[in-house]
């Protein structure tokens, strides 16, 4: 059984991590549309790290440009569908890791940030550009992050499993 106070502490934990992706994103998207023009590009470190604007229609790293509404349906049935699955646990008494937590948060703030983007703007807003992979920006960084969190815990508890039946 879940402690009430473990409880809390997951949720203000979740929380804290949604608003300031969540913040972060939106602060560092405002400040380059303000500095930046679509499609120019400023050097950081020459040939490495640039920051250039570009309006994304695609989902993540620009894959499948102008699907139009489906990606916003897309990022608010993927906020449910992480909401439910805190919930779930939380309901049968099942404690989820503070990993599997951080990376669930992650990933649900990456989704709001950019899904602001597209029902203000009707694209997202990304600048961070370092050469050999498509532009992207701090939501997208979260929400890769996550799931590598997420991939990597349930490659740990397969390989658990796994063990335990030898």
């Amino acid at each position: 059984m879940i402690s009430p106070a473990r409880s809390q502490l997951d949720i203000i934990l979740s929380l804290l991590i949604t608003v300031t992706i969540v913040f972060a994103d939106r602060v560092t998207k405002l400040f380059f549309t303000d500095l930046l023009q679509l499609g120019e590009s400023i050097p950081v470190i020459r040939n490495v790290l640039h920051m250039t604007m570009v309006h994304n229609t695609g989902i993540a790293f620009g894959f499948f440009k102008d699907q139009g509404i489906v990606f916003i349906v897309i990022p608010v049935i993927a906020i449910i569908l992480l909401v439910f699955n805190i919930y779930y646990y939380r309901q049968n008494d099942e404690a989820l890791s503070r990993t599997y937590i951080m990376g669930f948060s992650l990933i649900l703030a990456g989704a709001i940030g950019n899904l602001i983007d597209r029902i203000m703007y009707g694209y997202v807003i990304d600048f961070i550009d370092i050469r050999f992979w498509p532009v992207f920006n701090v939501a997208d960084s979260a929400i890769t992050v996550g799931a590598l969190i997420i991939a990597w815990k349930c490659f740990q508890l397969s390989h658990k499993k796994e063990e335990q039946r030898d």
